[in-house]
């Protein structure tokens, strides 16, 4: 066993006090320092806005209307149609073969078949003037409608014709065209040709 000499306890004993008196304050034994006066006190700041705000902005009446008259919002802010012009327009010509297949399906007088007819050729006309020399007018649709609206008009004549001659014709060899079974052979030819036309333009569209 070990003891400690009376001189070697005096200098543990001072060495405590010492540390004890070094450490008196600092929070470590004790207490913790006072900080109050070492801190600022938080400032509320105002914050202004970058721009003035407009009398009015939420008024329906103070609003600008849409510029739809501008390319840039037509084409950029607004979803661009991607589909082609000469498609949209074929595409408006579609309902109206439709419904002359319909008619002669259902074997309708010919004033109905004439009238279609001529709304038909109408719009085929001014599809055809429209793109006339342009890359369109090589589009195999495009060519299948000019084809198309030539068995129209020269149908729509016969069966004119056939209404007003047929009675006097009935009996000689130029009468012939117009009996009702070459003038049912020329509906069943163009009813092939306007499907053909239709399926072409769906396809495209």
């Amino acid at each position: 066993m070990s003891f400690a000499l009376p001189s070697q306890a005096a200098f543990w004993h001072r060495k405590d006090k010492a540390l004890e008196k070094e450490l008196q304050g600092k929070g470590y034994a004790g207490t913790l320092p006072n900080l109050n006066d070492k801190i600022e006190k938080t400032k509320t700041k105002v914050s202004t806005p970058i721009f003035d705000a407009q009398e009015g902005f939420n008024d329906p009446s103070e609003l600008k209307p849409v510029p739809r008259n501008n390319p840039a919002f037509i084409d950029i802010i607004q979803k661009k149609d991607k589909t082609s012009k000469y498609v949209n327009d074929a595409n408006e010509i579609l309902p109206m073969l439709e419904k002359l297949v319909d008619c002669i399906e259902d074997n309708e007088n010919v004033q109905l078949f004439v009238t279609k007819a001529n709304l038909l050729t109408i719009n085929i006309d001014h599809l055809a003037e429209k793109y006339d020399g342009k890359p369109e007018s090589y589009y195999e649709s495009f060519r299948k409608l000019l084809e198309v609206n030539r068995y129209v008009k020269s149908i729509s004549t016969l069966r004119r014709e056939a209404v007003t001659y047929q009675r006097y014709l009935a009996y000689t060899a130029s009468g012939s065209i117009y009996n009702p079974e070459n003038i049912n052979q020329q509906l069943q030819y163009l009813m092939e040709e306007l499907n053909a036309a239709i399926l072409l333009l769906r396809d495209e569209g």
